[in-house]
């Protein structure tokens, strides 16, 4: 495996939403990708990107899944189930959440806001989004993985 680091910056969210466009080939085979920013830094703006690039949604029916904790949006070939942590704060809590059968399933990619919570996470991800506010509405984006 080589460790892939690539840095972008967007200037608005309909950038940041291209660029998630762009990398979703890039992680069509991964199960695990955290998504890493502080509140408000773009990730559920980038999973808009993604979403749109498996033909799993349309960008207006992407919605964080802050209370809900889990959106599933299925596509074509691939299942994306966007997931938020911020909330969940024990293994317990974790655990009903049925994450490892999500994970189990061929096709499914795992998009995990507050993932780094966990330390199982860091250990099985395929990749990370990070997420940096740049400026009002610029952003640095860093994709890290391996390939």
């Amino acid at each position: 495996m080589i460790p892939v680091t690539r840095e972008f910056t967007t200037h608005s969210a309909d950038e940041t939403i291209a660029l998630g466009r762009q990398l979703a080939p890039l992680i069509r085979d991964a199960r695990v990708v955290l998504l890493r920013g502080d509140l408000g830094a773009g990730k559920t703006t980038m999973v808009k990107g993604i979403a749109e690039a498996f033909s799993a949604a349309e960008r207006d029916d992407v919605t964080s899944p802050t209370f809900t904790l889990i959106h599933e949006y299925r596509g074509a070939d691939r299942s994306l189930f966007h997931i938020d942590l911020y909330r969940i704060d024990t293994q317990r809590e974790l655990d009903t959440l049925g994450i490892d059968e999500l994970m189990g399933e061929e096709g499914n990619i795992l998009l995990i806001e507050w993932g780094e919570k966990f330390p199982r996470f860091l250990r099985e991800r395929d990749f990370e989004i990070v997420i940096t506010r740049a400026g009002d509405q610029d952003r640095k984006i860093v994709l890290l993985g391996e390939q």
